[in-house]
């Protein structure tokens, strides 16, 4: 059961943004203690839930992806449901069905396990397109709709996919409307080799995850994600963003660029950045330092390769970040 009297990040009075940078500082300690050896992969993952995104978590097997998980929904107080992608996964195993109930004559509808605040879909890329689609009105609209009736879903809602290298045999490659979803795609990576022993010493006296106290609850949370909507961006900034983007639809390796919904997601992501840091505005560095997560995993380039731990599109993306002028 979880406890009630985690601190609290949000006042009743208004909080200057170094007093929220402080509260979401403890937030990102908190996730280390069990994340370890891994800030840059927490920073990001909280830039995500303060911008209403959506996280694609691709790497080999074991390296962390569902301990990040659950450790931003214990953090964060919010409640928590796995699901276990296999071939057989049918579209009513996500968002749940109407199951007849004979004593009332009348049809009732089950929520599946997609209602929850955070969802781990774990080894995405192993179910059927069919039944990937079944995520995308979940992720757009924080909705599902079974047999013409809507569903609205709670709120923070955050998708934490994971997926494993499309070399591994029994996957599926997510179709473009699917990963321009996400807000951003990350990579874990082996931990260096002081994180890794430091992971054996933790796993002595069992999961240390499940020994994670909360630091914020849900509430708190979406208030948090109103607050980024107020971070200054400059027009100059906002001028940036999309010819970064812009660059990766006239560039000539490039078969499918980013998508306004890329740029906005650039834009937003950078607001939390900025919140993040204990700022009320962004800088070109916010932008800098996000656009190959936001950008890279939403590029198509000709005869690229479905999969591997460096894209082409990420090295594209790079190049559009170096040779484009800061705006001053």
């Amino acid at each position: 059961m979880r406890e009630n009297h985690a601190p609290t990040a949000m006042r009743e009075a208004e909080l200057s943004a170094a007093d929220v940078a402080a509260d979401l500082d403890r937030l990102r300690q908190n996730m280390a203690e069990v994340v370890l050896g891994k800030p840059e992969l927490i920073r990001l993952a909280l830039i995500a839930v303060l911008a209403e995104g959506h996280i694609l978590v691709e790497d080999m097997p074991g390296v962390g992806k569902t301990l990040l998980a659950k450790a931003l929904a214990r953090s964060l107080n919010c409640t928590f449901h796995r699901i276990q992608f296999t071939p057989d996964l049918l579209p009513s195993d996500l968002i749940g069905t109407s199951v007849f109930q004979q004593h009332t004559g009348t049809f009732v509808f089950q929520p599946g396990p997609i209602f929850a605040q955070v969802v781990l879909a774990d080894e995405i890329n192993r179910a059927t397109p069919r039944t990937q689609s079944a995520l995308l009105e979940a992720m757009s609209d924080r909705q599902v709709s079974v047999d013409g009736v809507t569903h609205p879903l709670g709120s923070p809602f955050l998708v934490l996919a994971t997926q494993n290298p499309f070399e591994f045999e029994g996957t599926y490659p997510l179709p473009e409307s699917q990963l321009d979803r996400f807000l951003m795609r990350l990579q874990i990576g082996y931990p260096d080799r002081a994180a890794e022993l430091g992971i054996l010493a933790s796993h002595r006296d069992g999961e240390p995850v499940d020994r994670l106290k909360p630091v914020l609850q849900a509430e708190q949370v979406v208030r948090l994600q109103g607050l980024v909507r107020r971070v200054r961006v400059d027009d100059s900034l906002a001028h940036y963003i999309l010819d970064v983007v812009s660059a990766t639809r006239s560039h000539a390796d490039i078969a499918l660029g980013a998508s306004p919904r890329a740029a906005l997601g650039l834009y937003r992501a950078a607001q939390a950045s900025a919140l993040l840091e204990g700022r009320d505005y962004v800088i070109p560095d916010d932008v800098k330092r996000l656009a190959v997560p936001v950008l890279a995993h939403r590029l198509l380039t000709h005869g690229m390769r479905q999969g591997g731990r460096e894209l082409p599109a990420a090295s594209i993306v790079r190049s559009a970040v170096e040779q484009i002028p800061v705006p001053r």
